[in-house]
């Protein structure tokens, strides 16, 4: 089952040239994604989906730096940096893990991670209030 993650994050690594036209075979048919904005169901909905999100990009890729692979699924940690001329083209890093659970295929697909880290914190008006929040929070 190692293979179904090395395929995963292979997949994912340079999000500037996912290769969408391979998505079954990474996927089932009828996966189910989630993040924190989306549920997702189907790997053509899935592939409008991540073709929509990495086309906006000026860069993106995925750093993995740790896993837990079990028989049929597997949690692995990034850190995932990116470019997007909206948010001033800087680069932003954002921690987060994904979930996924396999046979020979992924047909559950779980990203977890912080929207104010990945979004909120970069848009004038919001990032200045989530940021002050954030402060308050941990005095």
């Amino acid at each position: 089952m190692a293979a179904v993650v090395e395929g995963f994050k292979a997949f994912y690594r340079d999000l500037t040239r996912v290769p969408l036209d391979r998505i079954e075979s990474v996927y089932t048919g009828q996966v189910i994604f989630r993040d924190p904005v989306h549920e997702i169901r189907g790997a053509d909905a899935l592939m409008g989906y991540m073709g929509r999100m990495c086309d906006t990009l000026s860069e993106g890729r995925f750093e993995y730096l740790d896993e837990l692979v079990g028989d049929h699924s597997a949690y692995i940690k990034w850190l995932m940096h990116f470019r997007h001329p909206s948010l001033g083209n800087r680069l932003i890093t954002v921690r987060g893990a994904s979930h996924i659970e396999f046979d020979q295929r992924i047909h559950f697909h779980e990203d977890i991670y912080d929207m104010g880290q990945m979004l909120y914190e970069h848009v004038p008006v919001a990032g200045s209030i989530t940021r002050w929040l954030k402060h308050r929070l941990t005095k």
